[in-house]
């Protein structure tokens, strides 16, 4: 999303086909291949059945991408400007000024890619045919599938429903446990989304 959102902030003149470039990537966003196609193209490229098929598909997505560039037109370009006439190349920016700066929308996209990746338990299900390659959250979706079928079969009596609840509260416990990760990670990155990098860093 970095190296692709830094040089679609420039303008068109600074980057020639910009327009084509930003009309490609959005129409991308309106435009979907659809879930039979895509699945088609994990299998073509031998992605099936790797941890790759749940990565790539959803590698770039457009719609961080584009809060990301936004958030790089608008810092001032006099920090880029004074940082080239002291000889630092383009990577160097990137790396060295950009990336800094970047941190609060770093830190909002971040979140977004990690509950995103986290909830996605269809993807698995899909791309894996092994139950020991499964994700967490697809592992826990065909737990509370199967114990949802059981407590079906066995609504009428009331001795078996008494005993299953013990897996009821383990299936409770797992999904507690598969949902700590996330709220371990949101309050360190909660105060990037208040907190501006670039006030004081241009004088004068």
């Amino acid at each position: 999303m970095i190296i692709t959102a830094y040089p679609l902030s420039k303008t068109k003149e600074k980057l020639k086909g910009r327009n084509i470039y930003m009309f490609f990537f959005v129409l991308t966003m309106l435009i979907n291949g659809g879930l039979i196609p895509t699945y088609l193209l994990v299998v073509k490229v031998g992605l099936k059945n790797s941890i790759w098929s749940l990565i790539l598909p959803g590698a770039l997505p457009v719609y961080n991408m584009v809060i990301l560039m936004n958030f790089m037109r608008g810092l001032p370009e006099e920090i880029e400007e004074a940082a080239m006439i002291d000889g630092a190349g383009v990577f160097r920016i990137l790396v060295q000024i950009m990336l800094p700066l970047l941190k609060p929308a770093l830190a909002t996209v971040g979140l977004f890619c990690m509950v995103g990746h986290w909830n996605d338990w269809f993807g698995g299900m899909i791309y894996m045919n092994r139950p020991e390659d499964y994700p967490l959250q697809t592992y826990l979706q065909t737990l509370l599938q199967s114990f949802e079928q059981l407590m079906q079969k066995s609504s009428n009596d009331y001795a078996t429903l008494l005993s299953m609840m013990n897996v009821r509260t383990g299936r409770a416990a797992q999904l507690f446990l598969g949902a700590i990760p996330i709220m371990l990670v949101y309050p360190f990155l909660q105060k990037y989304f208040t907190q501006g990098l670039v006030l004081g860093s241009v004088k004068g």
